[in-house]
């Protein structure tokens, strides 16, 4: 799918309307669709693009609008992994993040919750990468070194502060307060910035197209490529710096009720599910932070792009 079609509607919107896109994108019911039904919706788009007219309000042109946005590569046109779909997200990435966060008794629960949602951010932001000068080509060796070494590095990151409790003991209850609760929400934030960073490290070496307001690639920017990434890292330390820092403050603040101190059990279960909520809420707004087709000033980019083209203005896909 070009994302000219589908895309390129966000141009100029607010983040407010990014926010409601991503909601209605986001919808995990579109899991549930058969490649066959993806394939019928892309094809139907590709073969008679729509107006903003018409995807305002035309609702089967929204519906395939949304299926194909929520599960189709916009660089490839291939089908996404259905665990690493936009819609997927929050269905996988919740779980995660809640066994990620409890306060674990031992070391080894603690790396084990933390492997796994490293891993799993690491295999989303590698399927939902800016793929326009890989479109064709294998995953080639260093890429998957640097996987393996960023989720290695981000999960020994995550459970450092874990690590420094138990180690030396510190089970004062001011040492309970940084180390479980103040601590964590910038290194996990540093953590998820630095496994966007690194998987997606191609980016800055390789560049990544850019293409004029008709969608005509004009060149391939190693700058265009560097700000998309720093776009994507800094969204995914919002979403998960945030994450793990509001359960945290509105359990502290529930804490202090009657009825958690009549009913001390429940606040386990509340715990869990403030920080599903929390995700949930944190996906659609870490995602509109940021246009997902990106725009940058011609005058940015390097020389030879410059002299290809008398735009202004130029595009690129940022990823997620």
């Amino acid at each position: 799918m070009d994302v000219d079609v589908g895309q390129r509607s966000r141009e100029g919107q607010s983040f407010f309307h990014r926010f409601l896109q991503w909601l209605d994108i986001l919808d995990p019911t579109t899991l549930l669709a058969s490649n066959k039904e993806i394939e019928n919706a892309q094809t139907r788009l590709q073969s008679s693009p729509p107006s903003l007219k018409e995807m305002m309000k035309d609702k089967k042109i929204k519906e395939a609008l949304k299926l194909t946005l929520s599960s189709v590569h916009p660089d490839t046109g291939d089908l996404l992994p259905t665990v690493f779909r936009a819609s997927a997200f929050t269905p996988f990435a919740a779980p995660l993040a809640i066994a990620m966060l409890l306060p674990h008794k031992g070391m080894k629960t603690a790396v084990f919750w933390q492997f796994l949602f490293q891993s799993y951010s690491a295999g989303y932001n590698l399927a939902n990468r800016n793929k326009t000068t890989c479109k064709d080509e294998k995953i080639p060796l260093k890429q998957v070194l640097l996987l393996v070494g960023s989720v290695s590095y981000t999960t020994c990151l995550g459970v450092f502060p874990q690590f420094v409790m138990h180690r030396y003991g510190l089970n004062s209850p001011g040492m309970y307060t940084l180390f479980r609760k103040i601590l964590p929400v910038p290194v996990l934030a540093v953590a998820s910035a630095f496994n966007v960073a690194t998987v997606r490290g191609f980016e800055f070496e390789k560049g990544i197209e850019v293409a004029d307001r008709n969608g005509n690639v004009v060149g391939i920017s190693q700058i265009a490529g560097t700000k998309a990434v720093k776009e994507t890292a800094l969204s995914r330390a919002v979403l998960i710096g945030t994450t793990a820092a509001a359960p945290n403050m509105l359990v502290s603040y529930l804490q202090r009720t009657n009825f958690i101190r009549r009913y001390p059990l429940a606040l386990a279960p509340i715990r869990h599910i403030i920080t599903a909520l929390v995700l949930g809420l944190m996906v659609p707004v870490s995602f509109s932070l940021y246009p997902q087709t990106g725009k940058i000033n011609r005058s940015s980019l390097e020389p030879l792009i410059q002299s290809a083209t008398t735009e202004n203005e130029l595009y690129y896909n940022k990823g997620l």
